[in-house]
């Protein structure tokens, strides 16, 4: 058995796992990263089917913990908490855990459906149909990209599998479920992908039995009216019997197994987990340079912030006190990310991924990657030089008036939020044949752009249907590019706060493992202590730069009005 030497210090271990790689982060008791680490996952990808493996998975977790706590000099027994995030992907286990697969190729290795993956869109599409009560939990649509829709299509197009199964998971709850051998799951998996209704637990918060965890927020008519009525069986034993806040205790902590393969002590509590977002989300939500805004009322000053986690594709974080119910965006959730708050969720599903996609594929990227190499520089960072210098050769009046005539509707993956159609495409305007480097910055800039307007479209949806959002906090990797901050900023006119740890979601993971450990009495109280503020960048001032914007921005806008019509023209030419 692990040694139990007990350490003067606290040290808090984040576990994030993204779309290609597991990540670990080691956080002390001010929540400074001490050391991290990372290593890559597998991923298949065959048309709309994109699979992962569980067992790949978990040996990555445990490579990047050990390479962690070598590079950060911490010892496993030092180790107080542990705590999940994970991308919202469908895991499939048996009843002795080994994987079942999800695949076609029937590899038993493929047992995960990635949360990217778009092979249900005609079952989201019936699932809609149905207009069941709990789809105004969820911006009135099922996505996808969420869990009920990707079930429904296993069931239909592999039986084998969807007999074998005896827990279908969220990746982030079936890491703490091998961690702990706890199997409960997690409000913020179950209500933001399986309509769950956490606001179930409301009466209970504050009886005794706010600790009794059965899952009484499943609408049993709901799966019954889907085709999906078998999962309602065994209280519901194959989704999650029980169901409990982010950061709770799970069993006895680490198993005997678990902490081997991991390198840390037995028992280690392990608090229940996040989604990879929501964890950026507790990670950053109270950082905050300004101490005169902590006047106002104390539970209401959170409302008027939006956390980006702008990864691979970003997610648009805000809560409320009330339920505010938005056509278009995922939510009213009860408690999904800081408990006894509704979280509002939008999103776009394409925008670390929208511009690799546009550099990667554009003929200069490659003598441009080489010039960005051979300065020890990103390619982005470079991208952006080229920017400025272009802005003083054409004398430019500010860097954004480059892209006057080119507009870029960034909807390549569909469009999330607030429209939610799966169906949208993306759309460049003004294109030419130019093949420079140039013309690549040009692109690169107006892509940013659009990613920007489309952000700015979530925030003014949000707030004309209640929300109060008048600063933004960004983390994720996006947020390290100083271009892509400054053009959320001018283009949405709010303040941009960048958290001091720019590995949020690795802190909210942490965050997690501190809370579960009793090291602090609630959520909200960790993140007040270990969150913490880097710098603010703010709008510019110009009112040109405003005027110039607002322009843009309603041509990106008429540039989706435009496709709806020639999807309409093209229909009918076709029926």
């Amino acid at each position: 058995m692990a040694a139990s030497g007990s350490s003067s210090r606290s040290v808090f271990l984040g576990v994030d796992v993204g779309t290609g790689s597991a990540r670990a982060g080691l956080f002390d008791g001010n929540g400074k990263l001490l050391g991290s680490s990372s290593s890559p996952i597998q991923i298949w990808k065959d048309g709309n089917c994109i699979e992962q493996s569980s067992t790949d998975i978990w040996h990555a977790v445990c490579a990047a913990v050990k390479a962690a706590c070598a590079l950060a000099n911490v010892a496993g027994e030092e180790v107080s908490g542990l705590g999940f995030a994970a991308t919202c992907s469908l895991v499939a286990v048996d009843a002795d855990g080994s994987p079942v697969t999800v695949s076609w190729s029937g590899d038993t290795r493929r047992n995960i459906i990635v949360w990217m993956d778009h092979r249900a869109v005609k079952q989201a599409e019936r699932i809609n149909s149905c207009n069941s009560p709990v789809l105004q939990y969820c911006g009135g649509s099922l996505s996808p990209e969420m869990q009920p829709p990707k079930l429904l299509w296993l069931k239909e197009n592999l039986q084998e599998s969807w007999s074998m199964a005896f827990r279908w998971m969220d990746l982030s709850d079936w890491l703490s479920y091998r961690a702990t051998g706890d199997d409960t799951r997690s409000l913020c998996t179950t209500v933001c992908k399986w309509t769950y209704l956490g606001h179930a637990h409301m009466e209970l918060i504050n009886e005794k039995g706010s600790r009794d965890m059965e899952a009484c927020g499943w609408d049993d008519d709901f799966w019954e009216e889907i085709g999906l009525g078998d999962l309602v069986e065994g209280h519901h034993a194959k989704i999650g019997r029980s169901v409990a806040f982010p950061g709770h205790p799970l069993g006895s902590g680490l198993t005997p197994a678990a902490a081997k393969e991991l390198g840390l002590k037995v028992g280690t509590p392990v608090g229940t987990s996040l989604i990879d977002a929501h964890a950026g989300g507790v990670g950053v939500m109270e950082s905050l340079l300004v101490p005169e805004l902590e006047a106002k009322d104390d539970k209401e000053v959170i409302c008027h912030r939006m956390v980006l986690v702008c990864g691979t594709s970003t997610c648009h974080m805000a809560v409320s006190r009330s339920k505010v119910f938005i056509p278009g965006v995922w939510g009213p959730y009860w408690s999904a990310m800081i408990p006894e708050y509704w979280l509002t969720e939008g999103g776009q599903s394409a925008t670390g991924a929208l511009l690799d996609y546009i550099v990667e594929n554009h003929v200069a990227s490659p003598r441009l990657a080489n010039r960005a190499a051979s300065q020890s520089i990103s390619l982005f960072e470079l991208l952006n030089r080229i920017l400025e210098s272009m802005m003083h050769e054409m004398n430019a009046p500010f860097l954004a008036a480059l892209t006057k005539d080119v507009h870029v509707l960034p909807d390549f993956h569909g469009n999330r939020s607030p429209i939610a159609d799966p169906k949208a495409k993306g759309v460049i305007s003004g294109l030419t044949l130019d093949t420079s480097e140039k013309q690549l910055a040009l692109l690169y800039l107006s892509t940013v752009q659009g990613i920007a307007y489309g952000t700015r479209h979530i925030v003014e949806h949000c707030n004309s249907n209640g929300h109060k959002i008048d600063t933004l906090l960004a983390c994720g990797g996006l947020a390290k590019n100083h271009l892509y901050i400054q053009a959320h900023a001018d283009i949405t006119g709010c303040p941009v706060i960048l958290p001091r740890e720019s590995e949020s979601v690795l802190l909210g993971a942490a965050i997690l493992g501190a809370v579960a450990a009793k090291k602090y009495s609630s959520l909200i109280e960790a993140m007040k202590a270990l969150n913490a503020a880097g710098q603010v960048i703010h709008p510019s001032k110009d009112p040109n730069v405003k005027k110039y914007h607002d322009a843009k921005y309603r041509i990106v806008r008429e540039l989706y009005e435009q496709q709806l019509s020639h999807r309409s023209i093209m229909d009918q030419a076709l029926s």
